[in-house]
């Protein structure tokens, strides 16, 4: 019976040992450091159905510190002017929370979630942030999606409601020796 009760208990220990493993991946190749991360709107094609509230066109670059992903990660910028480095805001309670394994897709080795202020005001009067889901992947690249509101609802018999204050981007970034260049 205490045999059994060890190889129990050495079990779970070894399972929790790989959990953390896993878990605790080294994510210091994705600091930017002098260099950055820069890519284009994915879907700029006209017309786009993962593209909502920017310009076709629109690139990001983003900065990124692995050391300070829970107090001080990055800056992001869009060659449109609507931030400019402009910090990435943590929030602190997701790091406690089941959101912070938040997993999608293939490829990526962790996603982290943001908000950032635009620099430039929305003109729907709703605020001027914007959640962020930064994904870095195995790739070596980072994957970055802008979210902001959400068009209105059609009323029966109505038609298609406009965008509004909806914003929703996908970027493919890649890294760039350089800072950036807009």
């Amino acid at each position: 019976m205490q045999a059994g009760k060890t190889a129990l208990f050495l079990g779970l220990a070894l399972g929790l040992a790989g959990i953390s493993v896993v878990a605790c991946r080294d994510l210091s190749s994705f600091s930017t450091g002098s260099g950055s991360f820069e890519g284009v709107a994915v879907g700029a094609t006209s017309p786009s159905f993962v593209l909502a509230g920017l310009d076709a066109g629109t690139s990001l670059c983003l900065t990124l510190d692995t050391n300070h992903l829970q107090d001080n990660p990055g800056s992001i910028w869009t060659s449109d002017g609507l931030f400019t480095a402009v910090p990435l805001r943590p929030i602190p309670q997701i790091w406690q929370d089941p959101l912070s394994t938040l997993t999608f897709g293939e490829g990526r080795l962790k996603n982290l979630i943001y908000v950032a202020t635009a620099t430039t005001p929305f003109a729907d009067g709703n605020g001027n942030d914007v959640l962020l889901v930064v994904s870095l992947m195995q790739s070596g690249d980072v994957e970055v999606r802008m979210i902001r509101g959400a068009p209105g609802l059609v009323p029966e018999g109505g038609t298609a409601a406009t965008s509004g204050g909806n914003l929703f981007a996908i970027f493919d970034l890649t890294r760039q020796p350089g800072a950036c260049g807009f």
